[in-house]
């Protein structure tokens, strides 16, 4: 991989602007999904001088990657220590799936009423992608593509501090959904729940579907809890 790309916008007559990523970006985005996949574990030290080994090539673009993924809460990075996977204790899972809670079901709320039929097609469109995703046995597209679901869900409320919130508590919350669904097999009640809060938003049973999506967001925390206290050594 080579040092010299950067952000450029490409621009000629009659062709469409193209967004190229700089070269901390694409290094961010890699180190992010082994993050989320659980490839690179919590608590694990992050050496900058192998990842630059790996990456070939220097270690700024990686320095500047790792200070990226700090702010998305997913590294601890300290100029002269380097960096670590971010490790939440069982207190601060719970917390996160207790923001998700009051986040997603306000944002829920407000967009029912609003939703337009273009809006319930979009999220039809990324449920169907989902599906395919769980019967195909991708963990890593089902985690991206839940996420979008969630947020096309809420979208029509246009809460933007909101959705930026929402969008950091993912990230942290990401590698454990996966977990979830990796370990637990629980493919099949997602399933369900994600093709019911689809249907409440087209029925306008507002109520119901912020039921169900607490009890949904809940669910999942629970299980997580146990599961994270089944692993914990003696």
């Amino acid at each position: 991989m080579s040092h010299r790309s950067r952000v450029y916008t490409i621009t000629m007559p009659g062709q469409r602007a193209v967004q190229r990523q700089s070269l901390p970006d694409v290094i961010a985005n890699d180190i992010r999904e082994r993050i989320l996949s659980g490839e690179l574990e919590e608590g694990m030290p992050i050496r900058q001088d192998a990842l630059a080994v790996e990456y070939d090539v220097s270690r700024m673009p990686i320095r500047e990657a790792l200070k990226r993924l700090d702010a998305e809460g997913l590294v601890v990075f300290t100029t002269n220590r380097g960096a670590t996977v971010v490790k939440h204790s069982p207190a601060e899972v719970e917390e996160i799936f207790d923001l998700r809670t009051m986040l997603e079901t306000d944002l829920f709320r407000r967009s029912i009423p609003r939703m337009t039929e273009a809006d319930l097609i979009h999220c039809e469109t990324l449920l169907e992608a989902m599906e395919v995703s769980y019967d195909t046995n991708d963990v890593g597209q089902w985690g991206a593509l839940n996420s979008e679901y969630h947020l096309a869900l809420y979208a029509a409320a246009d809460r933007t501090l909101s959705a930026e919130l929402l969008h950091r508590l993912n990230l942290q919350c990401d590698r454990y959904v996966r977990m979830h669904l990796s370990v637990m097999h629980m493919r099949e009640p997602a399933r369900a729940d994600h093709r019911k809060l689809l249907e409440m938003a087209r029925k306008r049973l507002i109520e119901e579907g912020c039921a169900i999506l607490e009890n949904h967001i809940q669910r999942t925390k629970q299980q997580l809890l146990e599961l994270i206290a089944e692993k914990k050594p003696d």
